[in-house]
């Protein structure tokens, strides 16, 4: 990464709002496989690539670092985690119990409005299935039910699914987009939305 002859994984940016750019840049090149489990985030790289200072750039990969993304290194920065098989098996169960109390507190707390978007949103993701990114749909299926999350009206079970959401971007998106088909996933979630949408509790 520090080859200057190497292409680069950042453009410039402007400088403007930088640690939130700066973090969802390397958020994306962590996403896109662009920074694998285990490669060095170089402060001083990063920094140049994006025509920035340091301070902005290590801010960005604390900010990383609590979402489960990154991991420091006494003396050598920051890396990328490494996932475990031990790891999604002690995620999935967490984002089950937090998305069921989400689906729970949006049937009792959202608007009938709030609650008629949900199948309009499938209708989106299936139309989008064939003509968009798979790392794109698999942003959108986790999006879905960050905003089931944000229909509770539970600002502290809102944040906790988006910073499990963080890591489960990863997790599909490295380990599972080989088989995943985005029309199929797409549409899984239509029995959900249409349960919310009558606030049936116990079907969703």
């Amino acid at each position: 990464m520090s080859d200057d002859d190497a292409l680069p994984l950042f453009p410039p940016l402007a400088k403007s709002d930088l640690v939130a750019r700066i973090e969802e840049e390397l958020r994306r090149a962590i996403v896109s496989g662009r920074l694998g489990p285990g490669a060095r985030v170089v402060e001083v790289d990063v920094a140049r690539q994006l025509g920035v200072s340091r301070a902005p750039v290590r801010e960005a990969a604390r900010r990383l670092e609590s979402l489960g993304l990154l991991v420091s290194r006494p003396g050598h920065g920051f890396a990328v985690r490494t996932f475990s098989a031990g790891d999604v098996e002690d995620l999935f169960p967490v984002r089950i119990q937090l998305e069921r109390t989400s689906v729970e507190l949006a049937c009792a707390r959202a608007t009938d409005v709030e609650l008629a978007a949900f199948p309009r949103k499938v209708d989106v993701m299936v139309a989008q299935a064939d003509s968009l990114p798979t790392t794109v749909m698999i942003a959108r299926d986790l999006d879905f039910h960050v905003s089931i999350a944000e229909a509770s009206g539970n600002r502290y079970l809102h944040r906790l699914l988006k910073n499990v959401q963080a890591e489960l971007t990863v997790f599909l998106t490295l380990g599972a987009a080989s088989a995943y088909d985005p029309r199929s996933l797409a549409e899984t979630h239509r029995p959900l939305a249409d349960a919310l949408a009558r606030r049936d509790v116990d079907t969703a």
